[in-house]
């Protein structure tokens, strides 16, 4: 039996791919017979009965003092607040880099782990990991920075990250034993110098839910496909393919399911009821919902180096999949729409996402 630590900002229930990241490697270990905990803000919320049903133990990493900026509001007012959001998140990350203080106050108190595991984003929990970690430390044996994104080097975000920034990088990957990425082609935006830490760690989960995923079995006469995700204006864009969409006349139900809804809202009117805009679901029933679609949609990030985790979900659900890209030929969507999927997205080896696989590798670090 190991003592085995996560700290991270998101975890159940929280639905985003970091969460099921920390959820389903607390979950894994603790079936595995390992003492494990997890020190994440936990914002109120009763953890009593997670903790009896998986054995893990959670502490509450603390509440972020200063809130967000609210976009609310119209007109001027809107334009400030927006404006002063993205001014404090670009030259301060604000407000995420107050987890760096207080991940690192936190970590005082804990001693005697065979293993810790710090998971990004957002990357200032592998700065106040850094922080806490000295020379001798009697935090952990060995230190996992877990990295879903790159920081520095990113090229989905639409400015540069501040020069100063790189200190705070450069002193986590020096200290952490190791630098875990989701996919071998999202090396390259890491300072090379750390690049013989890093190791290729997939995105894991319990893939016994396949067997209680519904048989496809087509009821309706139009088309029925679905999106799940967020969106990244100018990177994982959606608006060509609704702009496409808005001009069929063919009836069909596209549903998108996403927390960035108000990106796309202005779609509604054009589409009618063709286009169905929902909030996220707890992964297990959209899995279900997505099941009963003719095609999936995967709108591309337009690099190698962030694949979408979604595409796993994807792969579980067991559909076809439309690949759109910057440069795709939409003429696609009409193949698609027609039942031609010979187009469809090649997806990885479901195998290699087994939760057991991915702990595994993890603990053979």
């Amino acid at each position: 039996m190991k003592r085995i630590l996560i700290v991270c900002r998101s975890f159940f229930p929280e639905i985003s791919p970091r969460s099921f990241r920390a959820t389903e490697l607390a979950k894994e270990f603790a079936r595995q017979g390992h003492d494990v905990t997890i020190l994440f803000p936990t914002n109120g919320g009763d953890y009593t009965e997670f903790e009896k049903i998986h054995n893990v133990k959670i502490k509450d990493l603390g509440t972020l003092r200063f809130k967000p900026i609210q976009l609310n509001g119209g007109g001027p007012v809107l334009l400030l607040r927006r404006a002063l959001r993205r001014t404090l998140q670009v030259l301060f990350e604000y407000p995420d880099i107050q987890l760096m203080f207080m991940v690192a106050k936190a970590l005082k108190n804990e001693r005697g782990h065979d293993l810790l595991i710090s998971i990004a984003v957002p990357h200032p929990i592998h700065w106040g990991v850094a922080k806490a970690w000295k020379k001798g430390n009697s935090i952990a044996k060995k230190w996992i920075a877990d990295c879903g994104d790159p920081f520095m080097l990113a090229r989905l975000d639409t400015f540069h990250k501040p020069f100063y920034f790189k200190y705070f990088e450069k002193s986590f990957c020096r200290k952490c034993d190791y630098i875990t990425i989701p996919v071998e082609t999202a090396k390259t935006p890491y300072y090379p110098e750390f690049h013989d830490k890093i190791r290729v760690i997939p995105q894991g989960f319990r893939l016994d839910e396949i067997d209680d995923m519904p048989a496809f079995v087509k009821k309706h006469e139009y088309p029925r496909f679905a999106y799940a995700g967020n969106f990244i204006p100018g990177r994982r864009d959606p608006k060509a393919l609704l702009d496409h969409l808005s001009k069929m006349k063919d009836y069909f139900k596209f549903f998108i399911f996403s927390s960035h809804l108000s990106m796309i809202n202005g779609y509604k009117t054009q589409l009618n009821d063709k286009l169905e805009l929902r909030e996220p679901l707890p992964r297990v029933e959209l899995l279900k919902v997505l099941t009963t679609m003719d095609f999936l949609v995967n709108i591309d990030n337009n690099t190698n180096e962030q694949i979408p985790s979604k595409l796993i979900d994807y792969a579980i659900a067991g559909r076809p999949v439309m690949n759109i890209r910057k440069d795709t030929d939409l003429t696609v969507v009409d193949e698609f729409l027609s039942g031609d999927y010979a187009k469809r997205m090649m997806l990885e080896d479901l195998k290699k996402y087994d939760i057991r696989n991915v702990a595994a590798q993890f603990m053979e670090l």
